[in-house]
């Protein structure tokens, strides 16, 4: 699923984009994941922001478009056209020379022809409009924790939702009533950088401890946005190309493979139902 790093590269990129593109027309063959897309017509793009893993793109009338890409969900913005039922590409970049961009079930087009299409290979991406209100009132975004980019993020406040918590320290990274936007990638790199194990319980670790996770979160988050996130599976950004970030990966799904400062094999174990990965000698 597309972490905060690869939420942010969508939105980034398109806010380069598609700010003031009016909506000409709506196609999508979703039966399930999509709410209200009749009101998307006419509307024009205001503004694009992420609120954890959504995306959120305000509009005219004072409406939002929220996109959640779920599993297996990205956005890209090209031209296509409409053949028997499929989508084919008129652009020759990422989009039209990797496959997992072909799984087309939301389409976008603006006034100008360009397009904004969602491929999701799974089905699982959720599609909401609505008014301003409503939306940012919907129980996942209000129930959402602090951001990390956020300014009130702090070392004290981190101790203070950590020191008594007494769950693993990965499941609190991941749990995202708390923080915002890490899940299973980005906690076992943080932790690996932080050097404490996954294992531990939260309320275990001490204020230095607790430190380093958190100067951790800042400089691994920081680096995946910069590398344009990380494509294990499906992740493209929005002209088709994967997240370089994958090249970098310390610990995550190296099932099989030796930590880069000891050489000691890396363990895979399930906490709470999540696969973590981990050095067993460098994280303590």
């Amino acid at each position: 699923m597309p972490e905060l790093p690869e939420v942010t590269t969508i939105v980034k990129g398109l806010q380069h984009k598609i700010i003031g593109f009016r909506i000409k027309s709506v196609w999508t063959d979703y039966k399930k994941n999509a709410k209200n897309l009749n009101l998307l017509k006419g509307k024009v793009i205001k503004k694009v922001t992420r609120r954890g893993k959504n995306i959120l793109i305000y509009l005219s009338q004072d409406y939002i478009l929220l996109i959640h890409q779920k599993i297996s969900g990205h956005l890209l913005l090209g031209r296509w056209i409409l053949k028997n039922g499929v989508w084919v590409p008129m652009q020759n970049n990422g989009i039209s020379l990797d496959r997992v961009n072909n799984y087309i079930h939301f389409m976008i087009t603006f006034d100008n022809g360009e397009m904004l299409a969602l491929s999701d290979l799974r089905k699982f991406a959720k599609i909401i409009v609505g008014k301003k209100q409503d939306i940012e009132s919907l129980k996942e975004l209000v129930s959402l924790g602090k951001d990390p980019f956020d300014k009130t993020f702090t070392k004290t406040w981190l101790i203070k939702k950590i020191e008594h918590n007494t769950r693993s320290i990965k499941q609190v990274l991941m749990d995202q009533t708390i923080i915002a936007g890490i899940g299973n990638i980005y906690s076992d790199e943080i932790l690996f950088d932080a050097q404490i194990s996954p294992l531990r319980k939260a309320n275990s670790l001490t204020g230095v401890e607790i430190e380093k996770i958190y100067k951790s979160i800042k400089k691994i988050l920081k680096l995946a946005i910069r590398y344009k996130g990380t494509s294990v599976s499906d992740f493209r950004d929005i002209n088709g190309y994967p997240g370089e970030f994958s090249k970098m990966l310390k610990v995550y799904n190296k099932k099989s493979g030796k930590c880069v400062k000891c050489h000691s094999d890396i363990k895979t174990i399930k906490i709470n139902g999540r696969t973590a990965h981990y050095c067993p000698k460098c994280q303590k």
